[in-house]
């Protein structure tokens, strides 16, 4: 099949899939989450290979991190379905409901948007991902991943239809993967308009600067996540200490891991010594400002190239700033509406800053790696928004729906 030949019959998917019931949409689901259990081995061999050629060809350790699948990432493939199944429907969700003056009752409902397409590179777990958050929310789900996953994606999607044509009232065409890996490909999907409601790109700056250049079709970006977390003059200092550590060094290779450390000078003296060692003894390579080499001389000088940087990597831009305003506007000049934190005891302090600071997730005395679909209760997410139209942050089921008005009346006629 084409690629247009895919969107076709998604779109004619989609029309079966709006009117689902909740109990048809969550057996789908628990058979797919089964059947991912009982292939575990299957997907594993398919990833190898991937992995292999992967290896041959020079990729870097971080890529192979994303594309790798194990024991622990599928069960938290299956784990994150079956939380899906037990999430409230958002179909046919009222969000609002007035009575007008002559009668009319105007009703706001939640409905599928149609046919949602993801174009992604190396995590063969957002298959899986992106395929549950279509089916329980009504959606047709059109998957492209990249070549260097190819045969991991190709695998999990056959697992997935094995499951679903198990299930009575679920289209075939419900889940489907586009084979054709090749650019041509992609601006095929990107120009589907008519038949593609929703395209969500989740991969590095190339592709979002293609998606923004070519798509026909609407689309939420996905972008970098060159994250901040500023830490005050009233911080905790031991609790800073933890939070920056994990938010760096827990999984360096993803989206939610702080890329830069904003410092208040009251603080700066006494507690920067203490933190880079720490980071330091983790293997992280520290870049700061002139201030920061002021307190340690050790530290290498960073430029101006490093405040925009997402190293998904154990590298650290480091800068301390004189007050609370100067970190906000440092966040709004480098930052990518990703996910940005504070750590403070000034409750006034933190408020404003989650006021003030535009982005799509805000973490008060937390790490930013909470930055997650998962972590937010929303299974899993089809992709971390950071702009902000229709959804920001991570985008779980309600943000893979729209609002209509539903209008009832009992006879009613506008004479005006």
């Amino acid at each position: 099949m084409t690629v247009m030949d895919i969107c076709r019959a998604a779109k004619e998917a989609a029309a079966d899939l709006r009117l689902l019931n909740t109990a048809v949409k969550n057996r789908a689901l628990e058979a797919m989450a089964g059947a991912l259990e009982a292939h575990r081995e299957d997907l594993i061999k398919a990833n190898a290979v991937d992995i292999e050629k992967a290896r041959a060809t020079g990729v870097s350790p971080t890529l192979i991190d994303r594309l790798t699948l194990n024991d622990k990432r599928i069960a938290g493939m299956v784990n994150a379905i079956r939380v899906i199944a037990g999430l409230a429907d958002p179909v046919g969700l009222g969000v609002g409901r007035q009575e007008r003056p002559n009668g009319l009752v105007v009703e706001q409902v939640r409905e599928p948007l149609g046919v949602v397409a993801v174009i992604y590179e190396a995590r063969p777990n957002v298959t899986a991902d992106v395929a549950a958050l279509c089916l329980k929310s009504g959606n047709a789900a059109v998957l492209r991943g990249s070549s260097i996953a190819y045969n991991s994606n190709a695998a999990i999607t056959e697992v997935l239809h094995e499951a679903l044509r198990g299930v009575e009232g679920i289209p075939g065409n419900a889940v489907q993967l586009v084979h054709d890996v090749s650019r041509e490909g992609a601006l095929e999907l990107l120009k589907a308009k008519g038949y593609v409601d929703l395209l969500v790109p989740r991969g590095g700056p190339e592709l979002i600067r293609t998606v923004e250049e070519n798509a026909t079709v609407p689309t939420v970006i996905d972008g970098d996540g060159n994250c901040h977390i500023y830490v005050d003059a009233a911080a905790d200092l031991r609790m800073a200490t933890d939070i920056a550590v994990n938010a760096k060094t827990s999984r360096p290779s993803v989206c939610n891991a702080m890329e830069t450390l904003l410092v208040h000078q009251d603080v700066a003296r006494e507690w920067l010594p203490v933190v880079l060692q720490e980071l330091g003894q983790r293997g992280v390579e520290i870049r700061g400002c002139e201030r920061v080499r002021d307190i340690v001389p050790s530290v290498d000088a960073a430029d101006e190239t490093d405040w925009g940087t997402e190293y998904l990597d154990l590298v650290l831009a480091v800068k301390v700033v004189d007050d609370l305003d100067a970190a906000i506007a440092h966040i709004g000049t480098w930052g990518t509406m990703n996910a940005d934190g504070i750590v403070t005891q000034d409750i006034a302090t933190a408020q404003r800053f989650t006021r003030a600071v535009s982005t799509g997730s805000v973490f008060v005395n937390t790490s930013t790696r909470y930055s997650d679909g998962g972590e937010f209760g929303y299974g899993v997410e089809i992709g971390v928004s950071t702009q902000k139209l229709h959804s920001r942050g991570p985008m779980g089921l309600e943000s893979l729906t729209s609002v209509k008005n539903v209008v009832w009346g009992n006879g009613q006629v506008r004479v005006l």
